[in-house]
């Protein structure tokens, strides 16, 4: 638990010396991410290289990335009085404002993730000097005394608690207890050894524990502000009270049991649609691959797992796409469910008992032509289950199928996480303008065309959180951002693009061969860069 000395002392401490404690922890990452990798390894059971190479790219790449580019833009503030970000903001004709924040600059970003883009959109009336609010004077005036927040780790993917946590510790300012979830508090050694520099000064501390330290660490008078990863349940819990009738009763009036600020990243039901066109055999197949990626990744248990994909029930091409990602799905090896209580979740969500393979593997499920209207759980709630539906949408035409289609994900589905369109090259062309206005009215912390939504998150530069607008009555998929390395602030979304086929082949795809080595290059690039390091790195993604 964070001590009133060292609030003291870190509200002190100027953007020059928080550089320098970056580029100590950065120095660590290399020596103990084996060891990083190894724990996450055995803790999950996985037996391929692909699979390991996941543990790689949400590890210590995830964290590497993220301090590299952190100390990047601390040292713009520090040196220039200003964030640069990597490109021009343009305005829309409405008035509103695009702001990139990827390909990022000084970090080979166009060479190692060829063809993305990621903007943040503003809503009208934003002026220029109004993107970052009071980010920045934050940043250069810290509170002092530093505020002390608890940060609630989450379970199931290893960069989330130690980004979530040096978020909070080196762009708000606050000291951090950071809380493991007991599911992988297995990290509790080798994150010590990292966060050596932050942890010693008491500015940062790891801990472990059930439900009930996270409970004393939330209410203990000294801590100022929570933020949790996790279920929106555990974050209702906190806000409202276990005791259900309790809860409701509070809900009602509004007189929430913690006082505290809190932020949050919770569940989504996450909805990738397909607008229906004319896609080439190549173009329907390397979609397939980019989908099979999101349901499969780390077994399902991501809340970017795609659990609904939505089409067209007249778009000519359905059936042979459905039965593309069934067959592609298939080629993935199944994976064993170290999340607890999968098999009871599975029993719950489906009403059927689950089904495991001989050596203790769960199959993956894609469930074709799931009734849209239906009052499924897997429609209302995040299951965390290596499953995911496809719903069919009557529609008169491509366009008239987005707009339902956004309605549908809008009003229907949980969450406001993220969402994935597949779009036409054709469409694209024919209706920007009309695709522009859909991807506004989403209402999701992050709209991506033709990618998985789990790159928003991976690359650290764009925001990443629900969309803004809920209420902790209804907090959806959680209030509050992390990561957003350039401190934008009153923005609506992160809006990703990409092309309907990568090239070369995504790190992030099952069945690439050099997923590990790549990782482990990028890896050793962002905590020692050179140039001289970018030619074994695309020659591994030529030959992936």
């Amino acid at each position: 638990m964070g001590d009133r000395g060292a609030t003291k002392t870190w509200g002190a401490v100027g953007i020059g010396a928080k550089v320098d404690l970056i580029k100590q922890v950065r120095g660590r990452i290399a020596a103990h991410a084996r060891d990083w990798v190894d724990v996450c390894v055995a803790a999950k059971g996985l037996r391929t290289s692909a699979q390991r190479s996941e543990e790689v790219l949400a590890g210590p790449l995830g964290l590497s990335r993220y301090l590299m580019l952190l100390q990047q833009s601390l040292t713009s503030l520090l040196e220039r009085g200003r964030i640069e970000l990597p490109g021009a903001i343009h305005r829309f004709k409405d008035g509103g404002l695009a702001a990139p924040v990827f390909p990022a600059r000084g970090v080979y970003d166009p060479l190692t993730f060829s063809g993305l883009k990621a903007e943040v959109w503003f809503s009208p009336p934003i002026e220029l000097e109004a993107i970052h609010g009071d980010r920045l004077q934050q940043l250069l005036h810290p509170p002092d005394p530093a505020p002390h927040s608890v940060v609630l780790g989450a379970g199931n993917v290893a960069a989330i608690p130690v980004t979530d946590a040096l978020s909070k510790l080196f762009q708000e300012g606050h000291v951090v207890t950071l809380k493991l979830n007991p599911v992988n508090d297995y990290l509790h050694d080798v994150f010590q050894r990292i966060l050596q520099p932050v942890i010693e000064p008491g500015w940062l501390s790891v801990v472990t524990g059930g439900a009930e330290v996270g409970r004393n660490l939330v209410e203990a008078d000294e801590t100022d502000a929570v933020h949790i990863t996790g279920a929106q349940s555990t974050h209702d819990a906190i806000v409202w009270g276990s005791d259900a009738d309790e809860a409701a009763e509070r809900k009602r009036r509004n007189e929430p049991r913690l006082t505290k600020t809190i932020t949050s990243e919770l569940g989504n039901v996450s909805p990738w649609v397909i607008v229906p066109g004319a896609y080439s055999q190549k173009e329907l197949r390397m979609q397939a691959m980019n989908i099979v990626a999101s349901l499969t990744n780390n077994a399902g248990f991501n809340c970017v797992t795609t659990r609904v994909i939505v089409t067209s029930k007249g778009w000519p091409q359905r059936e042979k796409f459905l039965a593309m990602l069934q067959d592609v799905l298939q080629q993935v090896p199944a994976r064993k469910p170290y999340y607890p209580e999968t098999v009871q979740r599975y029993e719950h969500f489906l009403g059927e008992p689950a089904s495991l393979n001989a050596d203790g593997t769960m199959p993956w499920r894609l469930l074709p032509d799931f009734p849209a209207d239906s009052d499924s759980l897997l429609l209302r709630e995040e299951s965390f289950l290596p499953v995911s539906v496809e719903v069919g949408l009557n529609a008169e035409s491509d366009v008239d199928f987005l707009r339902k289609a956004v309605s549908y994900c809008n009003e229907k589905l949980y969450g406001t996480l993220s969402v994935a369109v597949t779009v036409p090259s054709s469409f694209q062309r024919q209706h920007r303008d009309l695709l522009q206005e859909q991807i506004r009215r989403l209402r999701y912390g992050s709209v991506c065309v033709n990618q998985w939504p789990g790159l928003v998150y991976g690359l650290m530069t764009p925001p990443w959180g629900g969309a803004p607008g809920t209420t902790l009555q209804d907090v959806q998929s959680g209030q509050g951002s992390v990561h957003n390395l350039y401190f934008l602030d009153g923005f609506d979304k992160t809006v990703f693009t990409g092309p309907l086929c990568n090239w070369p082949k995504p790190v992030w795809f099952p069945s690439h061969h050099r997923a590990e080595q790549i990782g482990w290059k990028l890896v050793d690039l962002y905590t020692r860069p050179s140039p001289f390091k970018l030619p074994g790195l695309g020659l591994a993604a030529v030959l992936g």
